[in-house]
């Protein structure tokens, strides 16, 4: 003896749907009830519903619940944030490797600068400031000068 449920489990189904399976399938093969109210099924109408069950197709776009078609529209979004995001990472990488690029040249021409044992016109004139140096006078003169010769702002580095 067939029931409702154990239809519904063997399709794997609501039993909710062998309901409308049962009123979709022709007359002459829908189940009948007895006087209690229940379907008393034939293997002809057992049949009919796994027919009508298997050749239906699965649910359609327009069948679908409004939950899922939301879902989907989030997802759609979600996909195309991810990509913009995507391109934005893309073009501060390219930033990012241009930066460093820039920052290695301009190491580059610092170290060429202070590697280059030419004095310039800026040294020269460093060298003949005397400003650290107390200028000697009448009174405080003791005969020797203690002078520090400049030699630049990067002098230290050339030691």
């Amino acid at each position: 003896m067939e029931t409702i449920s154990s239809i519904a489990k063997r399709l794997n189904v609501t039993n909710g749907r062998i309901y409308q399976i049962i009123k979709e399938i022709p007359a002459d093969k829908q189940p009948k009830k007895d006087v209690k109210g229940k379907y008393n099924f034939t293997k002809e109408s057992v049949e009919a519903i796994e027919n009508y069950y298997n050749s239906s197709s699965s649910p359609k776009t327009d069948n679908e619940s409004d939950l899922v078609k939301q879902l989907r529209a989030d997802l759609e979004d979600a996909k195309a944030e991810i990509k913009a995001k995507n391109n934005q990472i893309d073009k501060f990488q390219k930033l990012l490797d241009q930066q460093q690029q820039l920052n290695l040249s301009a190491n580059r021409q610092n170290e060429k600068l202070l590697d280059t044992n030419t004095p310039s016109q800026d040294d020269s004139l460093l060298q003949n400031d005397h400003t650290d140096v107390s200028e000697p006078t009448k009174g405080n003169y003791k005969g020797v000068e203690n002078k520090t010769p400049k030699k630049g702002l990067f002098g230290w580095l050339r030691r």
